[in-house]
């Protein structure tokens, strides 16, 4: 009776927690995924399943982030566009992080294209997979390479149904203030903001670039500084002309972790 009982309580308080959702064609990696990231984000329910029809159990909960898995498919894919459709209008509240098997300029550039805020391609190391997840989920935009030229690349213009690609146009302003903010820093800067748009905190930072902690914290600071950021998310979003586009009313996404 006490099991019963017992099961029944986390069921119901599961019922209460912030979603993450998998979807993943293949059942092998759709169970490596999930075991990763239930050990690496407790706080969230994870749930996964093969398709986008899926997503109709997810209408009563508090959706945040759906991991759509497109494999070997070209962004341009009806398919893959269906399903955004179908993301959008399920979770409308989510961010959306693709998992593709390409990593070239043109399909990530067209994935921010469609309003997806995580690009991952299936050649990152796994930590690094999970802060650009982590990023995406305090509200920031993740990919592994700059983005170059988002409003002049040609062939890309398709609009996303859910009409958020037009988020991604930045206005002048916010482009001349970031390309200002850049010129600001340091080449040791560029490259400690660099680890910083991963996600990853000053341990790990200051081990990638063998600095000492302390001097990460002080390149963290001088960072926030130049760019009038509170924290370290602000900071990697002014850097890059972002931090308007990317505020979600309903709720205060939380800093990334100074540690």
């Amino acid at each position: 009776m006490n099991d019963i009982t017992n099961s029944a309580e986390r069921l119901h308080g599961s019922l209460h927690m912030p979603v993450l959702v998998i979807i993943e064609q293949f059942a092998l990696p759709r169970t490596c995924i999930l075991a990763t990231l239930r050990r690496e984000l407790p706080e969230y329910d994870i749930l996964d399943m093969a398709t986008t029809q899926g997503l109709d159990c997810t209408s009563a909960r508090d959706v945040r982030l759906v991991l759509l898995s497109i494999g070997g498919k070209l962004i341009d894919d009806p398919s893959v566009d269906d399903d955004l459709a179908l993301v959008a209008e399920c979770c409308p509240n989510a961010s959306i992080a693709i998992l593709s098997n390409h990593d070239d300029e043109a399909t990530a550039l067209a994935a921010m294209r469609r309003g997806v805020r995580g690009f991952i391609p299936n050649s990152l190391l796994i930590e690094v997979a999970v802060a650009g997840l982590r990023l995406v989920l305090a509200g920031g935009v993740y990919r592994p390479l700059p983005i170059i030229g988002l409003n002049r690349t040609p062939g890309l213009e398709q609009p996303y149904p859910r009409g958020l690609a037009s988020a991604y146009l930045t206005q002048d302003f916010a482009r001349g203030a970031a390309e200002r903010h850049m010129t600001d820093f340091t080449p040791r800067e560029h490259q400690v903001l660099a680890e910083l748009e991963l996600g990853l905190p000053n341990k790990l930072i200051a081990a990638k670039l063998n600095l000492s902690e302390n001097t990460v914290k002080m390149h963290v600071q001088h960072i926030m500084r130049k760019c009038a950021a509170r924290n370290r998310t602000e900071a990697v979003l002014r850097s890059s002309g972002r931090l308007s586009l990317i505020a979600i009313p309903t709720r205060t996404p939380p800093s990334i972790p100074e540690t």
